[in-house]
């Protein structure tokens, strides 16, 4: 039975799901749903994907080590931070210790997990992960897989806020980590 429309939005029921697509770092899945307030059926379509890890990297300069690369939905090079997919039983710190070292060649001396958010829960099922890397150092070269074609970049941290405003950096998923760090510099400054 349809809902009244009070105001309460009650879960929608899953008639059927089935994988429609495996593209290598995501699966497409379609389910029927019930709206719960119409009763009607709507096909719906679900990225499932592992949860993934962006680092922000500082040096004890306060560099933050940018990378550059190339985007394929948006054919842009996109100026962001190190991260990617979490493997199968890795911790986001762990993920980003590998991520960082893999894509940019430095080590971090401690890490902080800052926070957590869904990138996109109208279409995706996982969580993103921001990890905060201090003290990072350079130890090797970058060790790029197969699919990346990456350049490193340190910025000073003091310039970060300008790049985002001047639409330097443009990804949606890295201007949520530095509000991240911003709240967690602000929490460790108001308790000095």
């Amino acid at each position: 039975m349809p809902s009244s429309g009070s105001g309460v939005i009650r879960p929608w029921q899953i008639a059927r799901s089935e994988q429609v697509a495996d593209c290598r770092i995501f699966k497409v899945r379609k389910e029927v749903t019930v709206n719960p307030r119409t009763g009607q059926p709507h096909d719906m379509y679900v990225l499932d994907q592992p949860n993934w890890v962006n680092v922000i990297p500082l040096t004890h300069d306060e560099q933050v080590i940018l990378v550059q690369q190339w985007r394929h939905g948006s054919h842009t090079l996109e100026l962001e931070t190190p991260g990617g997919l979490m493997d199968e039983g890795e911790t986001p710190e762990q993920c980003a210790r590998r991520e960082l070292l893999e894509e940019t060649g430095y080590e971090p001396g401690e890490l902080v997990r800052l926070g957590t958010v869904r990138p996109n829960p109208a279409i995706q099922n996982n969580l993103q992960h921001y990890v905060l890397a201090t003290n990072c150092r350079k130890v090797s070269e970058p060790a790029l897989d197969h699919a990346e074609d990456i350049t490193v970049h340190p910025v000073p941290l003091a310039q970060i806020s300008g790049m985002i405003r001047s639409g330097r950096i443009t990804h949606g998923i890295v201007i949520g980590g530095f509000y991240w760090l911003r709240q967690y510099l602000e929490e460790r400054k108001r308790a000095l």
